[in-house]
């Protein structure tokens, strides 16, 4: 976990120039002090793995209580079962929409929770995952703002 976190940081900090999450005076703090504070956000952070029909692979516990599912169910999900069928199309267009610039940060759109509530998502960035080699690791979303419908 302590490594994903570390991918999750550094991987929207080298996109969007600015840090994921607040992290205080200082370098970046240590694994488990960033794993922690990731886990804990008032924002809800997702990501998912590099599979032909992507896997949740990290769900914050704002991202767990948002959509519904705990860690178990969610690292399981495939990502795309997070919006309704009729909106699937919009969501893989997003998604090649990151795929090619690397990251958007005015993303909004309407998900679904494991029991079949809609909420609308706002002020969302999602980018790529890339490790210190380079190599594509998926992608993730920041989700700043939502509601229910």
């Amino acid at each position: 976990m302590h490594a994903h976190s570390h991918l999750l940081c550094s991987s929207y900090l080298r996109l969007t120039g600015r840090p994921l999450i607040a992290q205080g005076q200082g370098d970046m703090p240590n694994d488990a002090l960033l794993a922690e504070s990731l886990y804990a956000a008032d924002v809800a952070i997702v990501s998912h793995d590099t599979a032909a029909d992507p896997i949740f692979n990290y769900a914050n516990l704002q991202a767990q209580t948002l959509f519904g599912y705990d860690w178990e169910r969610f690292v399981r999900l495939p990502s795309r079962l997070s919006a309704e069928p009729m909106l699937r199309e919009a969501r893989a267009a997003l998604l090649q929409r990151v795929a090619r610039d690397g990251y958007v940060d005015d993303y909004a759109g309407v998900r679904v929770t494991g029991d079949g509530r809609r909420f609308m998502i706002t002020r969302a960035t999602v980018w790529n995952l890339h490790d210190a080699e380079g190599v594509y690791r998926g992608q993730a979303a920041c989700i700043h703002d939502w509601h229910a419908l």
